[in-house]
């Protein structure tokens, strides 16, 4: 994980010119939980409705202009994670014995909650990931302020993205110190090493942690965030709105009727 700390850089498409940048934080913040809600809450096995949705995400993709790189490369560092510990619903009791060896089984109803539970987190990831790289993060709090979000629950958010920018400096520094003593070696030392950097990264970053906080309440830091600026809505944010829960309302309606 440490290697892939450069992909923290979250809002790398918020400076982008499309339709979709066009609509304000909240209204984008309401259109990717829709979706990601939608997606989530489906049954297992509605394929087709998968389907609807990621037709109306790669329509979202495509507007945005968001770079498919930077994307699909956060999205594997995270479904790499996310993948190994959805491996479990593959061994399921019920259905067909495919294949099996002693007490593990695999099975038709397990290879189908595996492929349905793993479509999820990886559309709802592809969402999500969509919001954060076209949303500068001030603008992204801003508009969970405008969404009634609790404000304390926004405080922290903040000051998770500021903790990770200061992970990151700290992290690229220990790297580069690393490298320029020519620590990653083999194998067995790059792990010696790694190993210590992380721990060492910790303590770093706790302690820088401390030392930004301090410097953010002598500048008058109350513990709570104050909105930006007013957000206005235009008819591209209702539309957007509109259109985005009409979509998750055909992909449901499909298996009721």
């Amino acid at each position: 994980m440490l290697f892939h700390i450069g992909t923290f850089h979250l809002d790398v498409d918020s400076q982008r010119q499309s339709p979709w940048h066009c609509l304000n934080p909240a209204s984008r913040i309401v259109c990717a939980v829709l979706l990601a809600f939608a997606t989530a809450l489906t049954p297992h096995g509605r394929w087709l409705t998968w389907a609807i949705y990621a037709v109306a995400l790669t329509i979202a993709l495509l507007i945005s202009r968001v770079t498919l790189t930077t994307l699909l490369r956060r999205v594997s560092v995270e479904f790499l994670f996310v993948g190994v510990v959805l491996l479990g619903t593959l061994f399921h009791p019920e259905g067909e014995v495919l294949w099996q060896w002693g007490w593990l089984r695999v099975t038709t109803h397990g290879l189908a909650v595996l492929g349905s539970v793993m479509l999820k987190a990886l559309l709802s990831l592809l969402v999500l990931n969509l919001l954060v790289m076209t949303t500068a993060i001030p603008a992204l709090l801003n508009g969970l302020l405008a969404l009634r979000v609790p404000p304390l629950l926004v405080a922290i958010l903040a000051a998770m993205s500021r903790y990770i920018s200061v992970l990151v400096e700290e992290s690229n520094a220990m790297r580069r110190a690393a490298a320029a003593r020519n620590l990653f070696m083999g194998d067995r030392q790059t792990r010696l090493v790694t190993g210590n950097i992380i721990g060492s990264l910790f303590i770093r970053t706790v302690d820088r942690g401390e030392r930004i906080h301090r410097a953010m309440l002598s500048r008058g830091y109350a513990g709570l965030p104050r909105p930006v600026e007013q957000l206005t809505y235009r008819r591209c944010d209702f539309v957007a709105v509109t259109l985005t829960g009409l979509v998750t309302l055909l992909g449901q309606a499909i298996y009721l009727f």
